[in-house]
């Protein structure tokens, strides 16, 4: 191993180490005994451990139901984010270079509009559309590529793609909607398959969006039932770090699962 890659291995062993530490230390916390507060230093490992924790969580809130709510919600969403972005990425990636610089200016310009300035409008909309306290108001951002990154994500993979595919493909008669779907994206797989990761994550974990729209037990999702954990039980430390283990454990399992592609195929679109 040359000094480059050493260096490489150790920043990469620091990040490593910056992002596990608290999900370590989550861990760690939700196996203590319950009504204990937190400790006073670091403790790596609890001297009494219990599992029970977990199904004490479960017991308090409806943990399962909402953790079904959400895979609803996800199953639902992802795949429409990665599809809506994709195709809104290749009108641009494919558009004039005028027209595209221009497209990529709004699609900037749309990811600095701060989420907090479309609660309203949006719950205006939703109220109008009849669909507040459904689980389609929590897919809805998927119609619009969930986030203008995503987007701008599959342009840049679109874009160094060589032209001349395209152009090869268009000479063959094909629609753009089949040089997308037999050219373009099959080439962007990497890209795609790192926007259905953050995709899950993101609506796995969308919080406020709940909070707005969905009114009923029935139909909450689990950010909304961690708030309900605290809520009844604000001082139980191990508890509460239960329910957050659960609320994180599949976005983590996710992103180990996808990390080789994450890190390595990504960067070669």
């Amino acid at each position: 191993m040359n000094k480059s890659d050493f260096s490489r291995a150790l920043a990469a062993t620091a990040v490593t180490v910056l992002f596990v530490l608290p999900l370590f230390f989550m861990l760690a916390g939700s196996l203590r005994r319950p009504g204990l507060s937190p400790p006073d230093g670091f403790e790596w490992i609890p001297a009494a451990r219990t599992w029970s924790n977990y199904s004490f969580a479960g017991d308090i809130v409806p943990l399962a139901r909402y953790a079904l709510n959400s895979l609803v919600v996800v199953a639902v969403a992802m795949p429409l984010t990665v599809l809506i972005a994709s195709w809104a990425g290749f009108a641009i990636a494919t558009a004039e270079p005028r027209v595209k610089k221009r497209l990529v200016v709004a699609s900037v310009v749309a990811l600095m509009v701060p989420l907090s300035a479309l609660w309203v409008a949006r719950a205006a909309l939703y109220e109008a559309a009849g669909i507040i306290d459904t689980p389609i108001a929590l897919m809805a951002p998927a119609l619009m590529a969930t986030t203008p990154f995503y987007v701008l994500i599959f342009a840049l993979a679109y874009g160094r793609v060589p032209k001349h595919l395209y152009e090869a493909a268009e000479l063959d008669g094909l629609s753009p909607l089949k040089v997308w779907a037999r050219v373009a994206f099959p080439l962007a797989r990497p890209a795609a398959f790192a926007v259905a990761v953050l995709a899950f994550a993101w609506h796995w974990s969308n919080f406020t969006d709940a909070l707005l729209y969905i009114t009923s037990d029935e139909r909450s999702t689990l950010p909304l039932g961690l708030r309900d954990l605290y809520s009844l039980e604000p001082t139980n430390h191990p508890i509460l770090l239960a329910g957050a283990v659960l609320v994180t454990l599949p976005a983590v399992a996710a992103f180990l699962s996808a990390q080789r592609a994450f890190f390595t195929k990504t960067l070669e679109v």
